[in-house]
């Protein structure tokens, strides 16, 4: 069942759910620490009756502390052709537990839920905010829906909305199934223990978890899937539509997918085979061959949410794609997979979960509700290659911090593998930036500025890609900590070879960027690459370090100064380096010139608790070294 759990994960159902009482004085005062709501009551109960009839009917009720926790009261519903919204209603209750409104269906929002590219996404979705500005304040839901399939059973994770500021009295997870319908599940984090009962022909699966207590929010803490106890829930065996299968490990995984799903669904025209070879007849390389073919279907397509056969989990056909030019990432790579596959080109049909925060697929657990995104991999020997099929801008072979560096799993003739996809290395997401400057003696600052990104950082200027010079120049000055700043000359360029870099370059004018006070002139001399904000010191912090990707930045930026004028205070030198990153900075005269050279290096990684105190001392050096000042006086 494909259902939103990301603003609400779980639901409840009781038989004295009504006579609760959800006085907010009752909770108890150890779920009140670091909170911004509190899970009162959480019941999920999932019934198999037949591979064809699934129903899930749940209640949750949470009380909402203060305006941080109001997402935690929204709710989602995805439904489409095979899922079903039978009922839906609920209550919102005042600080001492008196109703104060009832709500139904009715009350939802309808949306269309495209995105242009997920995997397994309903076709629309029903909305509910909660108006309500008084705290503390308490919402009840009420629901049960329904399924044609069972290829997608719900899971359960024992915290509202992947919060950690929201605490839970009680929650739980039910799965009613008969004897025969087998079942697999994996525990994350869970210290629970599972009951297994069984009666008149029917298992019952049981989970469940109490007073737990909200986890603080302290920056840089490893994700909530390392954090949160979860259950991963998935069939043996299954019914989607006319479809039928079965897997029990990835390879059996891989190989439903590439039968039930892709087979036949990569034929096309014999006059676009025929333009494909003639397109590549004069290239030998195998790789420059692939990349010619993935630049022809950037031009040629464009991606947009689709829903047919089977919904969410099959692509169009190549056909389909190569007549219309549109579709989503399962098709767009179908198609490319196609096109490919027509000059001898071996890929694999990869899945995998998308998003700037890595998310692996599990190594021993294979379900299908572990990926929301399809790419291409390109097992050249000795030299694989990945794409995204569905970005228009994307050069061949990058696939950028959407899905860099997880575990995936590869869908081919032979079975499905896991996979790797590359991680880019903290001093490959480089970004190295020079300038040259005047300054005058009125203050004006007049000069150039030059800027290279790769790696990761490659899409730093993404949103300025196609824009006009006048937007370009509007949003770009939002980088550059100068006041007073005129752009006379900006241009962005994307060179999209196998070794992909964005280059910037800007000529430009600020007046008083030397400010006098009293007999002294001052400058930054940092006029780009400053820390923004330093984190906060956490006494007793329970996470380790979570740094998610690691990244390098090189300055080195050239002053003319003005003559008359004399620099009067030290010169900038600072190097510090800890296991989490380096960072060196310094100012030099060289004749009339100041040259103000800067590296900060962060790395990826998991490092102890211990540390955080270090980053914290680390990250306050870095701020306060990026704002220093020259001063200078008149001889």
């Amino acid at each position: 069942m494909r259902y939103c759990y990301s603003l609400l994960l779980l639901f409840c159902t009781s038989t004295v759910y009504a006579q609760q009482n959800y006085d907010v004085s009752l909770i108890p005062k150890e779920l009140l620490s670091h909170a911004n709501a509190v899970v009162r009551h959480d019941e999920t109960t999932v019934t198999v009756k037949n591979l064809d009839d699934v129903t899930q009917h749940a209640k949750y009720t949470v009380t909402i502390l203060n305006k941080n926790g109001d997402d935690e009261a929204n709710m989602y519903f995805f439904y489409d052709k095979t899922e079903h919204i039978k009922s839906v209603k609920g209550i919102i209750y005042d600080e001492t537990g008196k109703p104060i409104r009832k709500f139904n269906e009715g009350d939802f929002e309808d949306h269309s839920s495209a995105d242009g590219f997920s995997l397994f996404r309903g076709e629309r979705y029903k909305y509910y905010q909660p108006a309500i500005t008084t705290y503390p304040y308490t919402v009840s839901y009420e629901y049960e829906t329904s399924s044609d399939e069972t290829m997608f059973l719900p899971s359960w994770t024992a915290y509202p909305n992947h919060s950690k500021e929201a605490s839970v009295e009680y929650s739980s997870y039910k799965l009613i199934c008969k004897s025969d319908f087998n079942i697999r599940y994996k525990e994350l984090n869970y210290t629970g223990k599972v009951t297994v009962t069984e009666d008149k022909g029917f298992k019952t699966y049981s989970f469940e978890a109490s007073n737990l207590k909200a986890l603080r929010a302290e920056p840089y803490s490893p994700p909530n899937e390392k954090l949160f106890p979860t259950v991963q829930v998935a069939p043996e065996k299954f019914q989607y539509g006319d479809i039928s299968g079965s897997f029990t490990n990835w390879d059996e995984f891989g190989s439903f997918i590439y039968r039930k799903l892709l087979g036949n669904r990569q034929i096309l025209p014999p006059e676009t085979v025929a333009f494909i070879k003639d397109l590549t007849k004069d290239i030998t390389d195998p790789k420059l061959k692939a990349k010619k073919i993935y630049e022809y279907m950037q031009q040629k397509t464009r991606y947009v949410s689709v829903q047919i056969g089977i919904g969410g989990y099959q692509p169009f056909t190549a056909t389909e794609v190569d007549q219309s030019g549109y579709g989503d990432c399962k098709a767009l790579v179908n198609y490319t997979q196609s096109l490919l596959n027509s000059v001898g080109i071996e890929s694999y049909y990869i899945l995998n979960k998308s998003g700037n925060l890595k998310a692996n697929a599990l190594p021993d657990f294979a379900s299908m509700n572990q990926f929301d995104h399809v790419i291409l991999c390109l097992p050249f020997k000795n030299d694989t290659t990945w794409i995204d099929c569905t970005s228009k801008e994307n050069p061949f072979g990058y696939l950028g911090d959407f899905t860099d560096d997880r575990w995936v799993v590869a869908c081919t003739a032979t079975g499905g593998k896991l996979m790797h996809t590359p991680k880019y290395p903290t001093e490959g997401n480089k970004q190295t930036r020079t300038g040259n400057f005047i300054l005058a003696a009125d203050g004006t600052l007049t000069g150039q500025i030059k800027t290279e990104f790769k790696g990761t950082q490659y899409d730093n200027r993404e949103e300025l890609v196609n824009e006009t010079f006048a937007e370009q120049v509007k949003k770009v000055k939002d980088y550059y900590p100068i006041e007073n700043l005129n752009i006379t000359a900006y241009n962005l360029i994307q060179d999209k070879n196998l070794d992909p870099v964005t280059i910037e370059t800007i000529k430009l004018q600020a007046r008083d960027y030397m400010a006098p006070n009293g007999d002294r002139y001052f400058f930054t001399p940092n006029t780009a690459s400053r820390y923004i904000k330093p984190i906060k010191s956490v006494m007793n912090r329970i996470n380790d370090v979570y740094i998610n990707r690691g990244y390098l930045d090189v300055d080195e930026i050239s002053y003319d100064l003005p003559q008359g004028f004399t620099i009067t205070t030290k010169p900038l030198s600072m190097v510090l380096d800890q296991p989490f990153g380096k960072y060196s900075v310094s100012t030099e005269i060289i004749g009339h010139k100041l040259i103000y050279k800067r590296r900060l290096q962060l790395n990826s990684g998991t490092f102890s608790k211990e540390l955080y105190e270090n980053l914290v001392d680390f990250l306050q050096n870095v701020y306060d070294a990026d704002n220093y000042t020259v001063a200078m006086v008149k001889k």
